[in-house]
């Protein structure tokens, strides 16, 4: 299993998706690239969306070598337009989207009493509003009426809180209990809600922006004793989205190495006199 994901073959039936479409947020790149193959490999459908289209293009390019069908769509999901575009150009190629995977998202590291309300609205517009637009959507125009669906939504891992971040994992505590009161609302249609929470996984982005020093300290944090790939979150994404997961709803996977039982926070910081 490799960083980049060449040579990942999956650990799925080639048809455990077969005629199931995949609507992927923040697919161009990292977790979302490497479920949108995922999904893929299992026979799926996929609507690729984000806001940089030569990242989508090329995954939809790796999508087709993999003999699946997939769309690639410049979106963003702040805007409540776009979101429908995107939904219009999903049912108008497909005619369904049977999985949702809200993975669209984006923050930066300050203490909290640097981040200005500015900061927070930003972060929390994409991470929460930007799911919930593009979930209300699909919901209503298609699993709904469909009485089908599954829908994900992405957290952090430690879960009780990361220092630095406390706009980041407020957004995404939020999303789990989206993810549960949906579950508890929509199970009636027949519609699955479950919220994925990867500790730290060295994507292109992590290796690109952060010192192999660093890397290696978060490492030291995790049980397993090193960094997630994008794949090993894709794979538990896939097999949810499966037949397999259909008795699963309306919580948390932790996808971490066993970071969230171990904590975070290690040594505790100095006071400040």
């Amino acid at each position: 299993m490799t960083l980049n994901g060449q040579g990942h073959e999956g650990v799925l039936r080639p048809d455990a998706l077969a005629g199931r479409i995949a609507l992927v947020t923040g697919g161009g790149t990292g977790i979302g690239r490497a479920t949108a193959l995922a999904l893929a490999r299992c026979g799926a459908g996929v609507v690729l969306a984000g806001r940089r289209a030569e990242h989508l293009e090329k995954v939809r390019g790796e999508i087709a070598e993999l003999g699946a069908r997939a769309l690639a769509v410049p979106a963003d999901i702040r805007d409540e337009e776009q979101v429908t575009r995107l939904v219009d150009r999903a049912l108008a190629e497909f005619g369904r989207i049977d999985v949702l995977v809200n993975n669209a998202g984006g923050q930066f590291a300050a203490p909290a009493e640097e981040i200005t309300a500015k900061g927070w609205r930003a972060v929390h517009r994409l991470a929460v509003d930007g799911s919930w637009a593009v979930t209300r959507e699909v919901a209503v125009r298609a699993m709904i009426p469909a009485r089908t669906g599954v829908v994900f939504f992405l957290a952090f891992s430690p879960r009780r809180g990361i220092p630095g971040m406390v706009h980041a994992t407020a957004a995404r505590a939020a999303l789990e209990n989206l993810a549960a009161g949906l579950a508890l609302e929509w199970s009636r249609y027949g519609i699955r809600s479950l919220c994925v929470a990867p500790g730290t996984i060295e994507t292109e982005g992590l290796r690109e922006n952060y010192p192999a020093a660093d890397r290696a300290r978060w490492a030291q944090a995790v049980p397993l004793g090193r960094l997630g790939t994008p794949e090993e979150v894709a794979d538990v994404v896939a097999f949810l989205a499966s037949p397999g997961g259909r008795y699963v709803t309306g919580t948390t996977i932790t996808v971490d190495g066993g970071a969230d039982a171990w904590g975070t926070g290690h040594p505790a910081p100095e006071p400040v006199r």
